[in-house]
């Protein structure tokens, strides 16, 4: 807690030093975790230079991507207590803060497609799950894909049976570690920056990732088996501290509106481009191969994962995973 607060601090600081220069631009800080050639980190750079176009000047976005400057487990409290202004984190970091309906993005093969799952973060449902964040200081701006998830591991991954007994990485959810768990794994919460290093150690044996995450961390160096499994989607939040965003002039927050709408559009639309890029770029390193599921092992890897759905409806809240199943028209019992 104490490092976490010391480098608040400074952060405040330096925003501080800086703000004495000059009062203008306004600045706005966006920290994020991943690198800057993925999708969210192009979409964060992009957001950044239409928002000073829109603005001319007057808004200036300093983007920090990569965890250099916050990782997974600080970044949030530092949003809250205003060292960073923007984040764009994954939908499961919001659990800690109490809002569990966003676990229902965790659920394996809640979306079929992408125009299913648009259907929900483009739609009323996401605009009511944004809203939620405001009591806990949070202003939800819009949500980016990243996209579906492939596993990976040192062994092949054909069949429920292969997962059994390995040491998988996820990202601290419950829902997550129910996943794993019915698939007979041994789930391991752990932030992004640390996940080369525990696979490469042997720390984890496996993970699951977007295809992009997976190529710009070099996992291909580490994991030598992929499946393209498609069982659970990755995507953010976009979301800035409130009470900094209340404070901003009525026509600055309506330029910043109209440069995320244009972002969104943005990140959305280059989520499946760069993943289908960076699965080519996999293969053309010949380290990783990978395995494209027979309808048969989709079906057996979709009847062991939609398990979670029931198990997990008490904590996320039936009512949320109903509403989602009546957006998309996805109906369980027809597995």
């Amino acid at each position: 807690m104490r490092g976490v607060l010391f480098r608040i601090c400074c952060a405040l600081a330096f925003l501080a030093s800086g703000t004495a220069l000059a009062q203008d631009p306004i600045v706005i800080v966006f920290s994020h975790v991943v690198a800057a050639d993925t999708p969210k980190g192009k979409a964060a750079q992009y957001f950044a230079e239409l928002a000073s176009k829109l603005t001319k000047g007057a808004v200036k976005v300093e983007v920090y991507g990569n965890s250099t400057l916050y990782r997974d487990k600080d970044e949030m409290e530092a949003l809250q207590l205003g060292a960073v202004q923007m984040l764009a984190p994954s939908l499961a970091k919001f659990s800690p803060l109490g809002i569990r309906d966003y676990e229902v993005f965790d659920l394996p093969y809640i979306f079929d497609s992408t125009e299913m799952l648009h259907r929900v973060t483009q739609g009323p449902l996401g605009k009511a799950l944004l809203k939620k964040l405001e009591p806990k200081g949070i202003k939800g701006l819009a949500f980016w894909d990243n996209g579906f998830k492939s596993f990976s591991a040192n062994r092949p991954l054909r069949t429920p049976d292969d997962f059994k007994g390995l040491k998988m990485r996820i990202q601290s959810s419950k829902v997550l570690e129910a996943q794993m768990r019915a698939l007979g794994a041994l789930p391991h919460a752990m932030i992004f920056s640390d996940v080369y290093q525990a696979l490469q150690k042997g720390v984890v044996d496996g993970t699951e990732n977007p295809h992009s995450n997976f190529y710009s961390q070099r996992m291909y160096e580490v994991q030598s088996h992929m499946t393209l499994s498609e069982h659970g989607y990755l995507g953010y939040a976009v979301i800035t501290n409130k009470k900094f965003w209340d404070s901003l002039p009525t026509a600055i927050r309506n330029q910043l509106e109209e440069a995320m709408r244009l972002s969104t559009e943005y990140a959305n639309k280059i989520a499946k481009e760069e993943n289908d890029k960076a699965l080519a770029r996999i293969r053309e390193t010949g380290k990783t191969e990978i395995h494209v599921p027979t309808a048969a092992e989709r079906t057996a890897l979709k009847r062991a994962l939609i398990a979670t759905h029931k198990e997990m409806a008490q904590r996320i809240g039936n009512e949320t995973i109903q509403a989602i199943y009546s957006e998309t028209g996805f109906d369980p019992s027809r597995l």
